[in-house]
Parts: structure tokens; C-alpha cells; sequence
């Protein structure tokens, strides 16, 4: 006598399975996909530097204002970006931040002032506390102890400002999206990669055509013009550093020197021998 039990096991399973991933499901239950690190590209490209020396009026650097009472806790932190705002009430400590803004592309993304609140974060209150305590006490390792921690400091603002998002398209809105920050951190982690549109789209688990629509309206250029503009970003870089032009432009992704230097010019103004010539010229003078 053959029993019903597997069956109706077969239809319950297949039931499941159904459920499970049917077209339904897309939105019932979506793909839980791991996070991906959308500042690291950023602190590996740019070398980040941090002085307590005074600011000239014509310095165009970042400075980080700790504000709190005098001899107490801080309260907030600004990062001023640009501009020459002095805060209110004054800070207990100023630091010049020198984080190659110029060319930094997610520095260029940011507002010219960027106020965080450091009580609800306590990791960034600690940090805050140990800056405050090296930034007032003259002790051996100082500079190297400021740099760091306020390298840990610009870091938590600026995950606080991805988490807030940004108001109009660019790279800010971009990273702070929910699905397109994928894309650009594969851009980011692997910019000589041959990457083509359908990839992309890929990352992000989006269509073709929803992807190129969605990242002009957001980012504000197209995937492939971000793409180009991020290696040029990195090249100009390498080439601060001494190597060649045909060196770069095969590190970055491009078929060819001729190529690179073209692209070179159109982002920059300027060739890219010229910039590794100044470069060269300042080691020597250096040296």
C-alpha cells in the first residue's frame, strides 16, 4: 500500500521553493547582499595630514574645529572645507587638514561645512578626547598621534555624511544610495578592471537601462565618464610620485599612453609629462 506522506512532501517543498523564488520574492524577500566599504579607495589613494600650525589667510586647506567647553568635553566638530568661517563659540582646537582636497573627488562632493554632533557617536567622542588630550600637551610622538587620530576623525565624519546623503546629484548622493554605492566602490576597488556597461548595472542588481538612467540622475555623469575621470584622479597621483606616463596610463586601465595623455588633457589642462616633470624637478630640489 503506497502511503501519501511523500506526496504531499513534494508539494509542500515545491511550495517553498516557489515562494522562495518566484518572481514574487524580488520584492518579499530580497537578496541580503554583503556590505561593501565605500571609504577605504579614498584613504588608499590620498594621503591624509593633520598640523596644529596656524593657518595663512590664502591657505586653502581643510581645517577641523573641536568646539566644547574650555577644559571640558567637546561638544561638535566642523570640518570647514572651504571658506574662512571662524566658529561660535571659538574652538578649543584648530587643525589644518591637508587631505589633497584639490583633487580628492569625495572631499570635492562635500558641502563646505560639515557639523557633527560627537555625543551620539561614541567612537568619534573618544577619538575627539585623545586628539584634544595630544593637541594640548607637548609629548614625544605628537605630530605622528595627530595625524592618526584625526585621520580616524575625518573618517567617522565622513560616514556621517554619507549616512545623511546630499540634496543634489554627485559623488556624495552616489555613495549614500542604497544600491548604486555598490557600482562606484567596484569602480573604486578595481578601476583597471575593462569594465563595460551590463557589468556595472550588475553591481548595483539593476537592468541596463534602469542603471544608466538612474546613475546620470544621481551621480551626475555617466558611468563610463565617472569611471575615466576616477583613473585619471589616480593617475595624476602615481605621476606626483615619479612614474612614467606609459607606466600610468597601463597601472590605470588605459590601452594606451597616447590615450591616457589625451584624456590627461581634457580632465587637467595640462599634459601629463609636464606634471611628472614638476614632480621630478621638486624631488630633486628636495634632495
Amino acid at each position: 500500500m503506497t502511503l501519501p506522506t511523500p506526496k504531499l512532501t513534494l508539494v509542500f517543498q515545491y511550495s517553498i521553493v516557489r515562494a522562495v523564488n518566484g518572481p514574487e520574492s524580488m520584492i518579499k524577500n530580497p537578496k541580503i547582499l554583503p556590505k561593501v566599504d565605500r571609504l577605504s579607495a579614498f584613504f588608499d589613494t590620498f594621503e591624509l595630514k593633520a598640523s596644529l600650525e596656524p593657518t595663512r589667510a590664502n591657505d586653502r586647506q581643510a581645517r577641523l574645529f573641536v568646539i566644547g567647553e574650555p577644559g571640558g568635553r567637546a561638544e561638535k566638530i566642523i570640518l570647514c572645507l572651504r571658506g574662512d568661517t571662524i566658529p561660535e563659540p571659538p574652538a578649543s582646537v584648530t587643525a589644518t587638514v591637508d587631505f589633497e582636497g584639490v583633487h580628492n573627488p569625495l572631499l570635492n562632493a562635500l558641502p563646505d561645512q560639515v557639523l557633527v554632533e560627537i555625543n551620539d557617536i561614541p567612537t568619534l567622542r573618544d577619538t575627539t578626547a585623545a586628539f584634544l588630550a595630544e593637541a594640548l600637551e607637548s609629548r614625544c610622538g605628537r605630530s605622528a598621534a595627530l595625524n592618526r587620530l584625526c585621520e580616524v576623525m575625518v573618517l567617522l565624519i565622513l560616514r556621517t555624511a554619507i549616512d545623511r546623503g546630499a540634496t543634489g546629484p554627485g559623488l556624495l548622493a552616489g555613495l549614500s544610495h542604497p544600491s548604486l554605492h555598490r557600482t562606484l566602490v567596484a569602480m573604486h576597488d578595481a578601476p583597471t578592471r575593462a569594465w563595460n556597461i551590463e557589468d556595472l548595472a550588475a553591481e548595483a542588481g539593476m537592468s541596463r537601462s534602469h542603471f544608466m538612467a538612474l546613475f546620470r540622475d544621481v551621480v551626475g555623469t555617466t558611468p563610463q565618464a565617472y569611471l575615466t575621470g576616477w583613473r585619471l584622479v589616480i593617475g595624476r597621483r602615481k605621476l606626483s610620485k615619479g612614474a612614467t606616463v606609459k607606466t600610468v596610463a597601463r597601472q590605470v586601465g588605459f590601452g594606451s599612453a597616447a590615450a591616457f595623455s589625451r584624456a590627461y588633457f581634457r580632465k587637467f589642462g595640462d599634459w601629463p609629462s609636464l606634471g611628472r616633470q614638476v614632480s621630478m624637478r621638486a624631488t630633486e630640489h628636495g634632495s
